[in-house]
Protein backbone atom coordinates (compact mmCIF):
# COMPACT_ATOMS: atom_id res chain seq x y z
CA UNK A 1 0.00 0.00 0.00
CA UNK A 2 2.43 2.10 0.91
CA UNK A 3 4.23 1.72 -2.47
CA UNK A 4 1.16 2.42 -4.25
CA UNK A 5 0.51 5.79 -2.43
CA UNK A 6 3.70 6.94 -3.56
CA UNK A 7 3.58 6.27 -7.24
CA UNK A 8 0.53 8.01 -7.26
CA UNK A 9 2.57 10.76 -5.60
CA UNK A 10 5.16 10.44 -8.32
CA UNK A 11 1.59 10.60 -10.91
CA UNK A 12 0.45 13.66 -8.86
CA UNK A 13 3.82 15.74 -9.60
CA UNK A 14 3.85 16.12 -13.63
CA UNK A 15 0.47 16.63 -13.57
CA UNK A 16 0.84 19.76 -11.25
CA UNK A 17 3.26 20.63 -13.06
CA UNK A 18 1.86 20.88 -16.26
CA UNK A 19 -0.82 22.77 -14.44
CA UNK A 20 1.46 24.56 -13.74
CA UNK A 21 2.51 25.24 -16.68
CA UNK A 22 -0.62 25.88 -18.78
CA UNK A 23 -1.45 28.41 -16.18
CA UNK A 24 1.88 30.15 -16.72
CA UNK A 25 1.27 30.04 -20.37
CA UNK A 26 -2.47 32.06 -19.84
CA UNK A 27 -1.34 34.76 -17.64
CA UNK A 28 1.95 35.49 -19.95
CA UNK A 29 -0.78 35.27 -23.18
CA UNK A 30 -3.12 37.30 -21.08
CA UNK A 31 -0.85 39.91 -20.63
CA UNK A 32 0.06 40.33 -24.13
CA UNK A 33 -3.32 40.17 -25.33
CA UNK A 34 -4.03 43.26 -22.94
CA UNK A 35 -1.35 45.32 -23.59
CA UNK A 36 -1.76 45.09 -27.60
CA UNK A 37 -5.41 44.51 -27.48
CA UNK A 38 -7.33 46.17 -24.51
CA UNK A 39 -9.42 44.33 -21.71
CA UNK A 40 -12.02 44.52 -24.82
CA UNK A 41 -10.20 42.15 -27.14
CA UNK A 42 -8.91 39.78 -24.23
CA UNK A 43 -11.68 37.06 -24.18
CA UNK A 44 -10.38 33.87 -22.43
CA UNK A 45 -10.62 32.51 -25.65
CA UNK A 46 -8.62 34.68 -27.66
CA UNK A 47 -6.17 34.02 -24.82
CA UNK A 48 -6.72 30.87 -24.75
CA UNK A 49 -5.64 30.30 -28.78
CA UNK A 50 -2.61 32.50 -27.90
CA UNK A 51 -0.80 30.59 -24.96
CA UNK A 52 -1.87 27.35 -27.39
CA UNK A 53 -4.07 26.02 -25.36
CA UNK A 54 -7.97 24.42 -25.05
CA UNK A 55 -10.68 27.19 -24.48
CA UNK A 56 -12.19 24.37 -21.59
CA UNK A 57 -8.22 24.15 -20.15
CA UNK A 58 -8.13 27.75 -19.95
CA UNK A 59 -11.81 27.72 -18.38
CA UNK A 60 -10.92 25.21 -15.67
CA UNK A 61 -7.85 28.05 -14.54
CA UNK A 62 -9.99 30.71 -14.93
CA UNK A 63 -13.83 30.33 -15.54
CA UNK A 64 -14.05 33.99 -16.15
CA UNK A 65 -12.71 36.85 -18.21
CA UNK A 66 -12.75 39.33 -14.87
CA UNK A 67 -10.56 36.05 -13.12
CA UNK A 68 -8.16 35.70 -16.06
CA UNK A 69 -7.75 39.54 -16.09
CA UNK A 70 -7.22 40.02 -12.25
CA UNK A 71 -4.84 36.98 -12.30
CA UNK A 72 -3.15 38.34 -14.98
CA UNK A 73 -2.91 42.15 -13.36
CA UNK A 74 -1.59 40.13 -9.50
CA UNK A 75 1.20 37.99 -11.76
CA UNK A 76 2.03 41.67 -13.67
CA UNK A 77 2.50 43.06 -10.42
CA UNK A 78 4.80 40.36 -8.86
CA UNK A 79 6.79 40.53 -12.55
CA UNK A 80 7.38 44.43 -11.62
CA UNK A 81 8.58 44.12 -7.91
CA UNK A 82 10.61 40.67 -8.84
CA UNK A 83 12.56 43.01 -11.30
CA UNK A 84 12.99 45.81 -8.78
CA UNK A 85 14.17 43.56 -6.02
CA UNK A 86 16.13 41.78 -8.59
CA UNK A 87 18.67 44.76 -8.56
CA UNK A 88 19.01 45.17 -5.06
CA UNK A 89 22.22 43.55 -4.29
CA UNK A 90 24.04 45.78 -7.33
CA UNK A 91 23.03 49.06 -5.85
CA UNK A 92 25.66 51.68 -5.29
CA UNK A 93 26.05 54.13 -2.46
CA UNK A 94 24.50 57.98 -1.75
CA UNK A 95 23.17 59.88 -5.02
CA UNK A 96 24.48 56.95 -7.17
CA UNK A 97 22.01 54.36 -5.33
CA UNK A 98 19.03 57.20 -5.06
CA UNK A 99 19.85 58.07 -9.32
CA UNK A 100 19.53 53.94 -9.77
CA UNK A 101 16.45 53.09 -8.31
CA UNK A 102 14.69 56.16 -9.49
CA UNK A 103 15.96 54.70 -12.96
CA UNK A 104 14.38 50.99 -12.31
CA UNK A 105 10.95 52.91 -11.49
CA UNK A 106 11.15 54.80 -14.50
CA UNK A 107 11.67 51.96 -16.46
CA UNK A 108 9.09 49.74 -14.50
CA UNK A 109 6.67 52.11 -15.48
CA UNK A 110 7.27 52.44 -19.44
CA UNK A 111 7.39 48.65 -19.72
CA UNK A 112 4.57 46.30 -21.72
CA UNK A 113 4.05 45.14 -18.16
CA UNK A 114 2.72 48.68 -17.02
CA UNK A 115 0.65 48.62 -20.49
CA UNK A 116 -0.91 45.94 -19.62
CA UNK A 117 -2.22 47.34 -16.31
CA UNK A 118 -2.91 50.28 -18.11
CA UNK A 119 -5.68 48.83 -20.17
CA UNK A 120 -7.12 46.78 -16.99
CA UNK A 121 -7.58 49.96 -15.12
CA UNK A 122 -9.31 51.41 -18.03
CA UNK A 123 -11.58 48.53 -18.52
CA UNK A 124 -12.20 48.72 -14.58
CA UNK A 125 -13.44 52.52 -14.51
CA UNK A 126 -16.67 51.15 -16.83
CA UNK A 127 -17.09 47.61 -15.21
CA UNK A 128 -18.13 47.69 -11.78
CA UNK A 129 -17.59 43.72 -11.41
CA UNK A 130 -14.02 43.96 -12.49
CA UNK A 131 -13.17 47.48 -10.71
CA UNK A 132 -13.88 46.15 -7.24
CA UNK A 133 -11.59 43.41 -7.69
CA UNK A 134 -8.64 45.20 -9.35
CA UNK A 135 -9.03 48.37 -6.63
CA UNK A 136 -8.35 45.80 -3.53
CA UNK A 137 -5.84 44.24 -6.11
CA UNK A 138 -3.86 47.56 -6.78
CA UNK A 139 -4.21 48.83 -3.09
CA UNK A 140 -2.48 45.83 -1.96
CA UNK A 141 0.40 46.19 -5.06
CA UNK A 142 0.47 49.73 -3.94
CA UNK A 143 1.76 49.08 -0.44
CA UNK A 144 4.05 46.44 -1.28
CA UNK A 145 5.89 48.68 -4.07
CA UNK A 146 6.30 51.09 -1.33
CA UNK A 147 8.06 49.00 0.71
CA UNK A 148 10.32 47.67 -1.96
CA UNK A 149 11.40 51.43 -2.88
CA UNK A 150 11.87 52.05 0.54
CA UNK A 151 13.98 49.22 1.01
CA UNK A 152 15.58 49.49 -2.40
CA UNK A 153 16.54 53.16 -1.27
CA UNK A 154 17.76 52.52 2.45
CA UNK A 155 15.07 55.46 3.82
CA UNK A 156 14.09 56.24 6.70
CA UNK A 157 10.55 56.62 7.02
CA UNK A 158 10.28 57.97 10.82
CA UNK A 159 12.35 61.23 9.52
CA UNK A 160 9.61 63.91 8.22
CA UNK A 161 8.87 63.95 4.67
CA UNK A 162 10.70 60.72 3.99
CA UNK A 163 7.60 58.87 3.09
CA UNK A 164 5.76 61.10 1.15
CA UNK A 165 8.92 61.83 -1.19
CA UNK A 166 9.28 57.96 -1.78
CA UNK A 167 5.32 57.75 -2.22
CA UNK A 168 6.03 60.98 -4.49
CA UNK A 169 8.63 58.53 -6.73
CA UNK A 170 6.48 56.17 -7.21
CA UNK A 171 3.64 59.09 -8.28
CA UNK A 172 5.88 60.11 -10.75
CA UNK A 173 7.46 57.35 -12.07
CA UNK A 174 3.61 56.22 -12.68
CA UNK A 175 2.79 60.02 -14.68
CA UNK A 176 5.72 59.91 -16.26
CA UNK A 177 4.79 55.88 -17.36
CA UNK A 178 0.99 57.14 -19.08
CA UNK A 179 2.75 60.35 -20.72
CA UNK A 180 4.74 57.80 -22.85
CA UNK A 181 1.52 55.74 -23.97
CA UNK A 182 1.03 57.65 -27.24
CA UNK A 183 4.54 58.97 -28.12
CA UNK A 184 8.22 58.01 -27.03
CA UNK A 185 9.19 60.53 -23.96
CA UNK A 186 12.86 59.38 -23.63
CA UNK A 187 14.65 62.21 -23.49
CA UNK A 188 12.42 64.26 -21.40
CA UNK A 189 11.50 61.91 -18.79
CA UNK A 190 15.29 60.91 -18.51
CA UNK A 191 15.74 64.93 -17.37
CA UNK A 192 12.80 64.58 -15.22
CA UNK A 193 14.21 61.41 -13.65
CA UNK A 194 17.20 62.69 -13.14
CA UNK A 195 16.18 66.20 -11.48
CA UNK A 196 13.86 64.46 -9.28
CA UNK A 197 16.60 61.60 -8.11
CA UNK A 198 19.08 65.19 -7.15
CA UNK A 199 16.31 66.49 -5.08
CA UNK A 200 15.07 62.47 -3.43
CA UNK A 201 18.85 62.42 -2.14
CA UNK A 202 18.61 65.63 -0.25
CA UNK A 203 15.18 64.56 1.55
CA UNK A 204 17.12 61.40 2.37
CA UNK A 205 20.19 63.08 3.65
CA UNK A 206 18.87 65.69 5.26
CA UNK A 207 18.31 63.55 8.13
CA UNK A 208 21.56 62.94 8.48
CA UNK A 209 22.92 66.60 8.82
CA UNK A 210 24.04 67.66 12.07
CA UNK A 211 21.65 69.79 13.26
CA UNK A 212 22.42 73.73 14.38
Amino acid sequence: MRFGGRSTEILREPQQDRSRATRQRLLEAAIECIAEQGFAGSTVAVVAERAGVSRGAAQHHFPTREDLVTSAVEYVSAQRLAVLRSHAVDLPVGLARTREVVTLIGRMYTSPLFRAAINVWVAASSDERLRERVIGLEAQVGRESHRVVVELLGADESRPGVREAVQATLDLGRGLGLANLLSDDGRRRRRVLDQWAAMLAETLADGDRPTA
